[in-house]
């Protein structure tokens, strides 16, 4: 096996076990406020190398998306929120191309693309992630209200830790 390959498969442990173990059991409320949950594996999917063909990365999504719905014990709520956002990171990241283009071998992080291209990259990607997910968790557009507000509030607590990450460790592949 490959390092980039080893590397993509160590991070979406460390993320799908971060989430269930830790992630999961936080609740965080302020008085009645209880909109707050931290996402944080979508991050295994924006971070996938660039050479990396579509159908696989739609394939790697499921199965990442599935492993989460098992331990949130929702039937495929995180997959169809993952495989949403597998499907667009393309047109992302062809509408956010910087002049010089992309290297395919690398990932998309901070460290390879910069902070400034990083940030809005990460934002669009988790925040159509989280209203993906609501949307489907609650299938119903009458709780439209609870829909946004659990979007913008997870979306808030989340990309903090995301960007957290992106500052530590050094994506490179």
């Amino acid at each position: 096996m490959n390092k980039t390959v080893i590397n993509n498969l160590l991070r979406a442990v460390v993320f799908i076990a971060l989430q269930v173990l830790v992630f999961m059991s936080i609740k965080i409320t302020f008085g009645s406020f209880d909109y707050i949950h931290i996402i944080v594996y979508p991050i295994v999917i924006l971070l996938f190398p660039l050479n990396i063909p579509r159908p696989l990365i739609i394939a790697l999504s499921f199965a990442i998306g599935l492993t989460v719905d098992v331990f949130y014990d929702s039937i495929g709520v995180h997959a169809s929120a993952c495989v949403f956002i597998a499907y667009i990171r393309n047109y992302v990241l062809k509408y956010l191309e910087p002049h010089g283009g992309y290297s395919i071998d690398i990932s998309p992080s901070s460290h390879n693309l910069g902070f400034q291209w990083f940030l809005p990259y990460s934002c669009f990607m988790l925040f159509v992630f989280m209203l993906f997910y609501f949307s489907v968790e609650a299938f119903s557009f009458v709780f439209i209200f609870d829909i946004i507000m659990n979007s913008i509030s997870s979306f808030i607590f989340s990309i903090v830790f995301i960007l957290i990450h992106q500052f530590i460790f050094k994506t490179t592949v």
